[in-house]
């Protein structure tokens, strides 16, 4: 019996590395090809049968993408808007989400799962309209806005699921001590809700850098943000597909960096309860 079971469990633990191999190789295959096609020429680019190790890699794709960008203004752009949408996004989704959770208000959170499901370029065109009248087109304030429709809806959802998770006996109890609804929100919830509030500004952060058609629509030519850097490197004639790689690469950076060095915090905030089970 302990040896069936002993065969079980390296089944089991066989078919679960063979699962992730499946899921996990396709995307890591694709970035190390975009690598590639980072630091190759042109003719390898083209060349067939493929050629996946530059021989001798090059640099001028990355010196293509900054001769056409200004990448320190994007860089700053991006920084400005990202930061200004997940700051307002957590001064706003953390108390939303505490409410709704003490509130058990389910509707209120089907609405919030329907603002996340909805496709962030169906809120464009009436958003084009109404900065358009109020002359903020290409502004970072109009882009910060628009931003706020990806980063409000990932805060508050996370956030019910942790405060849901969190005893409200610990609050009742702060109340009756004198606390106010807002005190023990502030000193009680806040501080065992931080797993959820960093992974939550973590996700907000990676989906608002990663935005592309807000930028390219509302941002106009001084407040793009660093996803235009990759728009701008197409051109009608033919695609280049080394600077659009090095682009690729240069816009992605940051948020590689951060899920690096983020990932204790990622699992641990994932692992605590942070998103809500259903």
């Amino acid at each position: 019996m302990e040896g069936e079971s002993l065969v079980l469990k390296v089944l089991r633990k066989a078919a679960f590395a063979f699962a992730v191999f499946v899921l996990v190789s396709p995307a890591i295959l694709f970035f190390l090809w975009t690598i590639s096609l980072s630091f190759k020429s042109e003719i390898d680019n083209m060349a067939f049968p493929p050629v996946f190790v530059p021989s001798p890699p090059t640099l001028a794709n990355y010196e293509t993408v900054f001769s056409r960008n200004d990448f320190l203004g994007y860089f700053i752009n991006s920084v400005l808007v990202t930061g200004g949408a997940v700051l307002i996004g957590l001064l706003v989704g953390v108390p939303a989400g505490y409410g709704i959770a003490r509130s058990k208000s389910s509707r209120f959170a089907i609405v919030i799962l329907i603002a996340r499901m909805t496709p962030a370029l169906s809120y464009l065109i009436p958003l084009f309209i109404v900065f358009q009248l109020l002359g903020m087109v290409g502004t970072i304030g109009a882009l910060i806005v628009t931003h706020l429709v990806i980063t409000i809806p990932i805060i508050v959802w996370i956030m019910i699921g942790y405060f849901e998770s969190l005893p409200a006996e610990l609050e009742d109890a702060a109340m009756v001590d004198g606390c106010t609804t807002w005190q023990a929100f502030r000193h009680i919830a806040v501080p065992l809700a931080r797993p959820g509030i960093v992974i939550s500004s973590i996700l907000a952060f990676i989906f608002s850098w990663n935005n592309f058609i807000f930028s390219v629509v509302l941002g106009g030519k001084q407040a793009r943000t660093l996803p235009s850097a990759v728009y701008n490197v197409l051109s009608f004639e033919q695609v280049s597909w080394g600077p659009l790689a090095a682009a690729a690469l240069l816009v992605s950076l940051p948020v590689l960096l951060l899920t690096v060095f983020a990932q204790k915090q990622i699992v641990a905030g994932l692992s605590a309860g942070g998103l809500k089970d259903g």
